[in-house]
């Protein structure tokens, strides 16, 4: 069974720092590409950034170029996401999403994720 659990979301003032974390099981973590995604209320949901776990490459939008960093432990099946100088804009559902065998560069669109966690909501307080 495939799972994705997201976790270290939370409270934080504007320019404050959270890192939270994507936990994979089920799959091959090694080659998938791992995204994370936001949603706000009444707002579409956003691509934020990408990793692709078999070359290391990388994406950000740009909201959140220079301020957010991913990474991954391929030892633990985790990606991480560290945000600092969060602004409340930031504020968000945020969700990890899963692709095996898939590059990040080759991700035109969110439905070629096959895999979604549950969510773990990060609010920036002003």
């Amino acid at each position: 069974e495939v799972q994705l659990v997201e976790s270290g979301g939370g409270l934080v003032q504007a320019g404050g720092s959270l890192r939270p974390s994507c936990a994979a099981s089920g799959f091959t973590f090694d080659d998938a590409a791992i995204g994370w995604f936001r949603q706000a209320p009444g707002k579409e949901r956003e691509g934020v950034s990408c990793i692709s776990n078999s070359d290391g490459s990388t994406y950000y939008a740009d909201s959140v170029k220079g301020r957010f960093t991913i990474s991954s432990d391929n030892a633990k099946n985790t990606v991480y996401l560290q945000m600092n100088s969060l602004k409340p804009e930031d504020t968000a559902v945020y969700y990890c999403a899963a692709a095996p065998r898939v590059l990040c560069l080759y991700i035109t669109q969110d439905n070629e994720y096959d895999y979604w966690g549950q969510g773990t909501q990060v609010t920036v307080s002003s």
